[in-house]
């Protein structure tokens, strides 16, 4: 006489010795990396190329910035020509252009230079930036890196 055994539908059933068994899975990130990531989502502030828009006109446009404002503003177009920068440079399968790589490569100095305590130098910063920014906004424009503004 033979036995048989019943497996209800849902048990797990271990693999019989002759199947090739399946690595275990491992997290790709360890707790720490998965801080760094949480942290970086928090920092992050999606791409508003109205915002730049904004931005380069009062840097740049008819007036020049209100002196309590320019501080700000430098900040505000640092920020704009790196998340620019990070755009030109961001995909492999889509190499920027080599004016793309000239205004990245030209606008790292001027991100990391400190902003003066005079106005005037102040508002000198802030117009460099507007127009590195502005120069690489027009060619990822052109290359259709981004949209333009409505």
């Amino acid at each position: 006489m033979s036995l048989t055994v019943l497996v209800p539908e849902n048990d797990v059933v271990p693999p019989s010795a002759d199947e090739s068994r399946t690595p275990q899975w491992t997290p790709p990130l360890d707790a720490e990396g998965l801080r760094f990531v949480l942290e970086r989502m928090k920092d992050w502030k999606p791409f508003d190329v109205e915002e730049v828009f904004d931005d380069l006109d009062t840097a740049i446009g008819n007036q020049p910035p209100p002196v309590a404002t320019t501080g700000t503003l430098v900040d505000r177009l640092r920020g704009h020509l790196k998340q620019l920068s990070d755009i030109a440079l961001a995909d492999e399968q889509y190499p920027p252009t080599v004016e793309m790589v000239r205004l990245v490569s030209r606008g790292v100095p001027m991100r990391e230079e400190r902003t003066p305590a005079d106005y005037r130098q102040a508002v000198g910063l802030a117009r460099r930036l507007a127009f590195v920014a502005s120069d690489l906004l027009e060619e990822l424009i052109e290359a259709r890196y981004i949209a333009e503004a409505e």
